[in-house]
């Protein structure tokens, strides 16, 4: 008897074996995807949800951690700014980006965020700066640039935007490379820095030639037109015409390789080619944790040309919506769900157009700082005497001229008096003037005191900095809207995590965009960028 019981615990085991386990958690994530949408608000989440598939967006939201008051921790709200600060975790102040572009003092002129004189193009032959960049004036490391040390190098980062800047840095300094869209000659290039020729796989991507197919098409609505509630009626004198067109109405033509940026094809395309990325790179299927960075560009076009509640702007993210979720459904079939980690942010908000604004008897306007600045460069030439006092005005900082000062004997502190004198005037929209080298007694609040502060590198910021009232921005243009102020409209942007370790749920406690990087540092159990100045989000990290 105990021999037959025996052998029929024997004749069980290979019974007991097949049973089905659950598959184990991988001690780290396949790949590391970050999204950024160009301009994204955060209200945008909530407001065109019904709109939204369950893919997409929904899916990020419903199946993920959503930080519903995520905002930007300095003043200068702009593309450049916003990605570094994203990937450093860092601020202007540190990570020295502080803007898409500032004047150096040193070099006497503008540089840009991506400038790179030491390199060229790679994938075009058309002559132009469009490939001279690389992250050279990035200061400080990114998430990306850790991940590549803890690995030896063996992590594979890539970057892809339609923006060169929103490729570039989030890659960081290390990436293996980085992709950005050339207008000139319609193909998506690289530079000298990260190699001297594209790979065959971007060079098959080029040949298949997708902005002649974008050209071909007309951008219309993707659901009928009257289902648009959530946005102003179509044809609005405040938005700005389209190119080749008389009215900004549906249909839009899309007349030139760079008119695919502002509709939702430029968001199609970046789309395909992190598809070939993603296929062709093996990204995910390695030893070592991959990181792709995807910049969304085209609704930053879209934004500044039709603004925040245009049916242009509703559209072009209910199409992206359906871009992230072709993304995440071949990310499932190749690496399996819940073995990669997602996060998706902005690089900035956007403010209300002045005159939608002003249509429903809100505060707001235009700024026209230029003619300001023109007036105050003549009050300064009568009280000091004849020159060029005013060098720059980039990111609403006053860069002077301080060897014309030092020839005619003027302070520092005598400028600034004359300055916030005649800039904070009756009827004027200036809020406060900020004078860098006093801030121990500028006047405003304490929170928008250090949002300011965080802005301010020695090296490449002006001397004083503009504020504008709530509802104010500069432009030459009283259609269309922008961004860059210090203001909520400008810094709440969203926060959304999914995937790989990732807990279901949401907070409203404060969060900042440091805190992504320091996030994932956690998470990745790597080191933090070497200027981070974010911590960790707790709720996530609860799993």
């Amino acid at each position: 008897m105990k021999r037959l019981i025996y052998l029929l615990l024997l004749l069980s085991l290979p019974v007991l074996a097949q049973k089905p386990q659950k598959a184990a958690t991988p001690a780290k994530p396949k790949l590391v995807l970050g999204i950024m949408v160009d301009q994204m608000r955060y209200d945008y989440l909530e407001r065109y949800y019904s709109k939204y598939g369950n893919g997409g967006f929904k899916r990020l939201m419903n199946q993920g951690f959503n930080c519903r008051n995520n905002h930007y921790h300095y003043a200068s709200t702009i593309t450049g700014p916003g990605h570094a600060a994203v990937y450093t975790g860092s601020v202007p102040a540190v990570n020295g980006i502080i803007g898409n572009d500032w004047y150096d003092p040193f070099l006497n002129k503008v540089v840009y965020v991506a400038e790179d004189t030491t390199v060229t193009a790679v994938g075009t032959d058309i002559a132009g700066t469009e490939g001279k960049r690389s992250p050279v004036n990035m200061k400080t490391t990114t998430i990306t640039d850790q991940l590549r040390l803890a690995t030896q190098f063996k992590s594979k980062v890539i970057g892809i935007a339609a923006k060169d800047r929103g490729g570039i840095l989030p890659a960081g300094h290390s990436a293996n490379a980085a992709y950005w869209f050339d207008g000139k000659s319609g193909n998506w290039i690289t530079s000298t820095y990260y190699m001297k020729e594209l790979p065959e796989w971007v060079k098959s991507f080029n040949a298949r030639k997708l902005p002649d197919y974008y050209k071909s098409q007309k951008w219309n609505t993707l659901f009928p037109i009257e289902q648009y509630t959530e946005s102003d009626e179509d044809n609005q004198e405040y938005e700005n015409v389209m190119s080749g067109e008389k009215l900004p109405v549906f249909p839009h033509a899309i007349n030139n390789n760079n008119a695919i940026l502002t509709s939702p094809f430029g968001n199609n395309m970046t789309k395909e080619i992190a598809l070939a990325a993603l296929k062709n790179e093996k990204m995910g299927q390695g030893q070592y944790t991959d990181f792709l960075c995807v910049s969304f560009s085209s609704p930053d076009y879209v934004g500044h040309a039709t603004g925040t509640h245009s049916i242009e702007t509703e559209d072009t993210y209910l199409r992206l919506d359906k871009d992230i979720e072709e993304i995440l459904n071949y990310l499932d079939a190749t690496l399996g769900k819940g073995t990669y980690t997602v996060f998706l942010t902005a690089d900035h908000a956007a403010a209300d157009i002045p005159a939608f604004l002003r249509k429903n008897k809100l505060p707001g306007g235009v700024w026209e700082g230029s003619k300001e600045v023109n007036y105050l460069n003549g009050r300064i030439t009568e009280k000091y005497g004849p020159g060029k006092w005013i060098l720059s005005t980039d990111n609403y900082q006053l860069t002077m001229n301080r060897e014309l000062m030092k020839k005619n004997n003027v302070s520092m502190n005598d400028m600034f008096k004359l300055v916030k004198e005649e800039l904070i005037s009756l009827g004027s929209p200036v809020y406060q003037v900020v004078n860098f080298h006093d801030m121990a007694n500028t006047v405003i609040p304490p929170f928008y005191k250090t949002l300011v502060e965080n802005v301010y590198n020695p090296k490449r910021s002006g001397d004083f900095m503009i504020l504008l009232e709530p509802g104010w921005f500069h432009s030459g243009s009283k259609k269309g809207t922008t961004h860059g102020t210090m203001w909520q409209y400008d810094r709440h942007v969203p926060l959304l995590w999914y995937g790989w370790n990732i807990p279901a749920g949401e907070t409203t406690e404060q969060t900042y965009v440091s805190d992504i990087a320091a996030t994932l540092a956690a998470l990745l159990k790597i080191q933090e960028p070497s200027g981070c100045v974010g911590k960790p989000i707790q709720a996530i990290l609860k799993k």
